[in-house]
């Protein structure tokens, strides 16, 4: 049998969080335990009268759902495919490129982990293709060619409907199932903190729309993994060695003058990389001609990050928008020494730049593309360093360019509200990524703290 009649209803609990108070009830069926979880006390005291009205009435209740008999939600009339491709659509216009790559990979996921039955007639990588690319993609649904069509129209059949979100103890399978990658080791902490992030919208968006009634992912601490957002000093480049692989980059065949102008403008003044390739000629602010020796400076006031073209509004590549986390119309004005001075003027003069055109270029004088970047500065890795230093953190990745920089200016005792300014971040963000990357200070401190007498001399031993 799947119902039950041995059912106990207990009072409200109430938990008072730092950010919310929540109401949960809660009931027992055979002696297994049931929370529903309330953001306020009148829906709370509302699901409650519906769970004793139903046991006066003498109603059975569901050991599945934990619900009576009778109880039909909006989340029995709707399946899990439809609202994620309704989900899909209403996210798509109000989120960035970035945005709706992760909100689809988290969807497709769920959806491979909601399935009745596995994929056995298609190959379980077509499935997840024809769901990330087509069922969760605004864009290009209606693009699906024939074979993708039939593929999703099984995974439709084979979607649960919104009601197994109300049983707990399916929740969690599903949660455990997306802790997890393909080969069945656990996931990195910072993906697992995404995953809940993005499906926790969409249940907060079911809530809204009636399909749920409560959000139904557990609160609280201890929930997601814990992650870290302080960057690893290991992956800090020193000065002299990216002089030298610089050098490396100058002297490559093709493009390396161009190459080495934009990770010479990254190392010297610590934009994102997307800041970076969105700058216009403009943007430099060189003094005279007859001054080389002194400091430039550069604007900047928009990025074009590398999202593909599937995912932008227009179908290209890179999607334009303002800086990362400011105002739309938000700009910051950088310092460049007098080597980047240099450095620059000459680069626009030889690659006879005009106002108005991109400051760096790919070959064809289109916008630099993300694999010609990253395949000049891997090259460089593996020239400059050893086998063990190439399998190490160290300058991984072009964004730890950035890293070093900023890392650079505080230990150089540039006050961090100045070199957050520079970054383009707040002063808690910057302290709290970089705090752990800042050395070379503590002597200088130790006679500061000397200087200032805190105790008199403590009295010699007996």
């Amino acid at each position: 049998m799947d119902t039950t009649y041995n059912v106990k209803i207990w009072s409200i609990r109430v938990y008072r969080g730092k950010r919310k108070t929540s109401y949960s009830v809660r009931w027992e069926l055979d002696g297994r335990e049931w929370r529903a979880p309330f953001d306020t006390r009148p829906l709370a005291d509302a699901f409650r009268s519906e769970l004793v009205s139903a046991t006066r009435r003498g109603e059975a209740f569901s050991l599945s759902t934990g619900r009576p008999a009778s109880y039909r939600s909006g989340a029995s009339a709707v399946s899990w495919y439809d609202f994620a491709v309704q989900f899909t659509d209403a996210q798509w216009e109000r989120t960035a490129g970035n945005s709706r790559k992760s909100t689809a990979r988290v969807l497709m996921s769920t959806t491979m982990a909601l399935l009745r039955t596995p994929p056995t007639g298609f190959k379980p990588v077509d499935v997840r293709t024809a769901l990330r690319q087509f069922a969760f993609n605004t864009r290009r649904r209606e693009e699906a060619r024939p074979e993708v069509v039939t593929i999703l129209k099984w995974a439709e059949r084979n979607s649960p409907t919104m009601s197994l979100w109300e049983d707990p103890v399916k929740v969690e399978e599903v949660l455990r199932a997306l802790d997890k990658k393909l080969d069945g080791t656990r996931a990195a902490a910072s993906s697992v903190k995404r995953t809940r992030r993005v499906l926790n919208v969409a249940m907060e968006y079911a809530v809204k729309h009636k399909v749920l009634r409560a959000n139904p992912l557990p609160k609280g601490r201890g929930t997601a993994p814990k992650t870290s957002s302080a960057v690893d000093r290991r992956s800090l480049i020193s000065p002299d060695r990216m002089a030298r692989m610089l050098r490396r980059i100058r002297s490559r065949t093709r493009g390396g003058r161009r190459l080495h102008a934009y990770f010479s403008t990254l190392y010297y003044t610590g934009p994102r990389p997307e800041e970076a390739v969105a700058m216009c000629v403009e943007d430099v602010l060189l003094p005279p001609e007859d001054a080389e020796d002194q400091w430039c400076d550069l604007l900047f006031h928009t990025a074009q990050p590398e999202v593909g073209k599937h995912w932008t509004d227009d179908g290209e590549i890179h999607e334009e928008r303002g800086l990362k986390g400011r105002a739309e119309d938000d700009t910051r004005v950088v310092p460049g020494p007098p080597a980047l001075t240099r450095l620059l003027r000459e680069h626009i003069r030889a690659e006879n730049l005009k106002p108005g055109d991109r400051l760096f270029q790919g070959e064809n004088g289109g916008i630099l593309a993300g694999s010609v970047a990253r395949r000049a500065w891997g090259n460089a890795r593996k020239l400059e360093f050893t086998e063990q230093e190439y399998a190490s953190p160290m300058g991984k990745r072009i964004y730890d360019i950035r890293h070093s920089r900023l890392t650079k200016w505080l230990n150089d005792g540039i006050p961090p509200a100045q070199v957050a300014y520079w970054a383009g971040n707040s002063v808690a963000v910057l302290l709290a990524f970089y705090a752990g990357c800042i050395s070379g200070q503590l002597p200088d401190l130790k006679r500061r703290m000397e200087a200032q007498g805190d105790l008199p001399e403590l009295p010699e031993a007996d």
